[in-house]
């Protein structure tokens, strides 16, 4: 398998907010996120990227055409709705500060592999369906460019760190351990049916140094 670069979206005022956006329509980067955007697309520059997946919410959009625009010769990104944030159910759109008092927040807290959203889906779900998502693109990208080349997933926070603990052989009930800040890159190099996490939620240094060898 190829190396994946996972990026979370910039930063959005829902986020600034404290609000749980799911997969509300019409959320896009604020100032401070299209500065983040910006920054990690810059980062990312020195590294050839075989593609660009992104989720379909504009937020992730967004994210994708700020990195695909330091890439020379890179292909407009695909969207992908197996990267596409929780469904979150009634909880989309509501104050994080609001949920934090509901019976379910200390499960999807302390036991995600329980949690499933009211009206949306479960955390176990979200899982299988991005890791389908990332076998799908890795068969692809490898199958166009070689077992050497790396691509880049624009996605969420609860999409990357389920994908994270998957990729360290860890339960999904420990991916609250794991921090994804806005514009973060987490790299995981995959061999066969192991995986190397090479980085988690960086924000500054040279990304080159952590994939030398790779081409597009």
């Amino acid at each position: 398998m190829a190396t994946v670069v996972f990026v979370r979206h910039g930063r959005t005022a829902a986020n600034a907010r404290g609000v749980l956006a799911g997969r509300s329509a019409g959320v896009g980067l604020d100032e401070v996120g299209r500065e983040q955007a910006t920054r990690t697309a810059e980062r990312l520059a020195a590294v050839p990227l075989a593609a660009v997946v992104s989720s379909p919410l504009m937020r992730c959009r967004q994210t994708a055409r700020a990195i695909l625009d330091r890439q020379a010769g890179a292909p407009a990104a695909p969207v992908d709705r197996g990267f596409i944030e929780a469904d979150y159910g009634s909880w989309q759109g509501r104050a994080l500060s609001e949920l934090a008092r509901e019976p379910l927040w200390s499960v999807v807290q302390s036991r995600p592999s329980a949690a499933e959203f009211p009206g949306g889906e479960s955390l176990t779900a979200m899982q299988a369906r991005a890791l389908a998502a990332l076998r799908r693109h890795d068969e692809a990208v490898e199958a166009a460019s070689g077992a050497a080349s790396v691509f880049a997933v624009v996605t969420h926070a609860d999409i990357i760190k389920s994908l994270i603990v998957a990729a360290q052989g860890r339960p999904l009930d420990e991916f609250q351990r794991v921090q994804v800040a806005p514009a973060s890159v987490s790299i995981v190099r995959y061999r066969g049916e192991e995986a190397e996490v090479l980085g988690v939620n960086t924000h500054d240094g040279d990304l080159a140094e952590f994939l030398d060898g790779v081409r597009r």
